[in-house]
């Protein structure tokens, strides 16, 4: 597979509209809500909140969607996305970002379709160095595979660092949260059942089958790490 360089993404968003946070922080007022408000609703501090709405973070695509619950609206509504197709190619897939020109953040590379009934979410996500992604939980379930580069996964307040080929899956119920502690960008192949696309769940409730809980960070002491290596 060929390596992305996350500076290669292009996002879907239209060039004319206002930065996300700006959207977002429309909303907000348009619904009368609090920051705290907001905080509260999609499970996330309310520093987070902010600097999403100042631009200083860049949210990933779950916690879009949990911004984009407690704003009651689609993460279609603020962020357009690739359609899904059953075949992809590696020399073909659209490279895109929630981040605007300068800003370094996540990129994505849609892979699974959507097709009455499906329930699997599938991503090829570029992590750059350093990023660290917000404490969370919600229904469903993932997977992760990582394609290249390392990654520390925390499950409940356990790290544990994944290799270059290396998997893990559990249920997000977990208080997750994930951290690219190298100095290169890490590729991870993502298999989840959150609708983090905005196709939408026939015959379900995104309201409650997408919502994003609380997930309060854990502030014991770190664990010693548990390197998982392949058989």
């Amino acid at each position: 597979m060929n390596q992305i360089k996350p500076d290669a993404a292009s996002s879907t968003a239209e060039p004319d509209l206002a930065p996300l946070g700006d959207r977002l922080r429309h909303r907000r007022k348009e619904l009368k809500f609090t920051l705290q408000d907001v905080a509260d609703k999609a499970g996330f501090s309310v520093g987070f909140i902010s600097q999403i709405e100042r631009g200083i973070t860049v949210p990933s695509l779950v916690s879009l969607v949990g911004v984009c619950r407690a704003l009651d609206v689609d993460i279609s509504t603020f962020f357009q996305q690739p359609k899904g197709n059953p075949v992809t190619r590696h020399d073909n897939r659209e490279v895109y970002s929630l981040a605007r020109a300068g800003q370094r953040g996540v990129t994505y590379e849609r892979l699974s379709a959507s097709f009455p009934g499906n329930v699997l979410r599938s991503t090829l996500i570029h992590e750059p160095p350093g990023f660290r992604s917000e404490p969370m939980r919600h229904e469903g379930e993932e997977i992760f595979f990582i394609v290249s580069g390392a990654l520390t996964l925390e499950l409940d307040g356990e790290r544990m660092i994944l290799d270059a080929g290396d998997t893990v899956h559990f249920p997000s119920t977990r208080i997750h949260t994930t951290w690219n502690h190298t100095t290169e960008p890490t590729t991870i192949f993502h298999t989840c059942t959150m609708d983090v696309f905005g196709d939408g769940v026939p015959g379900g409730d995104p309201k409650t089958s997408l919502a994003v809980n609380r997930a309060v960070h854990r502030r014991s002491a770190p664990k010693k790490p548990k390197i998982i290596k392949g058989n």
